[in-house]
């Protein structure tokens, strides 16, 4: 599972481990991370599984006909696992279209449906295509990374830095949350775990001035990827707003196009409240995708698909877990398939 543009390399001499492996034992390491990590991620939403399945169960069970009673009570399990109101109504009205067309005439057809209606609101958010991101050919590459204290950045930055870097491509972290001196020591943390370096300056140095350090460490180093740490706090949101605006100028006017990425991270666990808080951070910040932690442990994993059909972003990653690699790319047909499997 590739995570990131991977450098040329000669197939018969490296892995992504580092060791010496013919092409077609290359092949089939990458076939075993696939499924390991499938495994996984099947895992991850199992007790969201768990939840829409029995409940399918208690309203299919009774060989009932697909009439508006039960359709009701659809609505209920849905918004349940906080897909929310108003998605869960875009859902049913193209179940009931089908209904009337006599498309839909038994419970398979009708979760059919129901997984056509959620794969197409995953898959129809805006976004940079992976194209861009892998071909770009920017060197360095500038990731930010926005989000509120607590939903878990400071650890999805050191993963995504642990991913990137096991791709082949050179990782700098840049810690721009000056505001809490926990964070920077929590960042350092991360970045020995991962094994890449990081720039940090002490508490209460402008933000944008240890991000135009770290681009300027990140060029003479040849360093293919930036991942910029920012402050996590809402309570004064006009001078996070200037703060991170000034962030922004300062990499575009060192590295055209940057940032290149801003991924906003939301705790899964928080559910419509996680959700508020996206819709608070897209008006500060030009967030090009969402990465969706602690997964594994909500049985409401409804919210991807609140994420998707309301910020219209598409959800890049998701945590599955507390190591070092529980972090997947978000893969929209399986994430389907397993919810309904």
């Amino acid at each position: 599972m590739v995570f990131w543009r991977r450098k040329k390399q000669d197939p018969f001499s490296t892995s992504i481990l580092g060791l010496d492996k013919s092409l077609e034992e290359l092949k089939a390491e990458e076939e075993r991370i696939e499924k390991e990590f499938s495994y996984r991620f099947a895992n991850a939403i199992e007790k969201t599984r768990a939840s829409i399945t029995s409940k399918f169960e208690s309203v299919f069970g009774r060989n009932r006909k697909i009439d508006e009673s039960l359709l009701e009570e659809l609505e209920e399990i849905l918004i349940s696992t906080d897909i929310g109101v108003a998605t869960t109504m875009q859902i049913l009205e193209a179940v009931r279209q089908g209904v009337s067309r006599q498309e839909i005439n038994d419970v398979l057809a009708l979760k059919e449906a129901i997984k056509r209606e959620i794969l197409k609101i995953l898959q129809g958010t805006k976004g940079i295509s992976d194209e861009t991101i892998f071909d770009s050919g920017i060197k360095p590459y500038v990731m930010m990374v926005v989000g509120v204290n607590g939903v878990g950045k400071t650890t999805t930055i050191g993963k995504l830095a642990y991913r990137i870097k096991n791709e082949g491509n050179g990782v700098l972290i840049c810690a721009a949350d000056t505001f809490r001196a926990a964070a920077n020591d929590q960042l350092k943390i991360w970045a020995e775990r991962a094994d890449v370096p990081i720039i940090q300056q002490k508490q209460g140095t402008d933000p944008a001035a240890v991000l135009f350090d770290a681009i300027k460490s990140a060029k003479a180093r040849g360093t293919d990827v930036l991942i910029v740490d920012t402050a996590g706090r809402l309570h004064n949101k006009s001078n996070l707003m200037a703060e991170l605006e000034k962030m922004k100028r300062v990499a575009s006017r060192e590295v055209e196009g940057a940032p290149h990425e801003t991924l906003l991270v939301i705790d899964a666990v928080t559910g419509q409240n996680g959700l508020e808080q996206a819709r608070q951070f897209t008006k500060t910040a030009n967030v090009t995708g969402i990465v969706l932690t602690k997964l594994d442990g909500t049985a409401k994993g409804g919210i991807a698909v609140a994420i998707a059909k309301e910020l219209n972003l598409p959800i890049r990653y998701v945590g599955i877990g507390e190591k070092i690699d529980d972090l997947v790319v978000f893969d929209p047909k399986k994430y389907v398939e397993n919810l309904f499997n």
